[in-house]
């Protein structure tokens, strides 16, 4: 009779052996990839504000140079050097009521 019981706790025994043994293998991996992540956390932080760095100044750089168009574009163009405009071409009409040589 204890045969039977023996071989009943060692089965019981081996499962649960297995499941914590799983949960602590997963827990393991969780933790070796935490610990990868937070040493990776100031590289990537480094590198994605150098990123929004170059983004602000090449944001910054347009705006200046759309700032400084807009604002020769408001002074308004040098009128000693600009073409005059054309004037109104003259039109031949013929005059009614008007003889002429009589």
């Amino acid at each position: 009779m204890e045969l039977p019981l023996i071989a009943l706790l060692l089965v019981v025994g081996l499962a649960l052996g297995w499941g914590v043994g799983a949960q602590y293998a997963r827990a393991r991996r969780g933790w070796t990839d935490y610990r990868a992540a937070k040493r990776a956390v100031p590289g990537a932080r480094r590198a994605a504000l150098l990123l929004v760095r170059a983004v602000f100044t090449k944001v910054g750089v347009i705006a200046l140079l759309l700032f400084g168009a807009v604002a020769y574009a408001a002074v308004g163009p040098d009128h000693d050097r600009a073409e005059p405009a054309p004037g109104p071409s003259p039109s031949v009409t013929a005059t009614h009521g008007v003889t002429r040589g009589r």
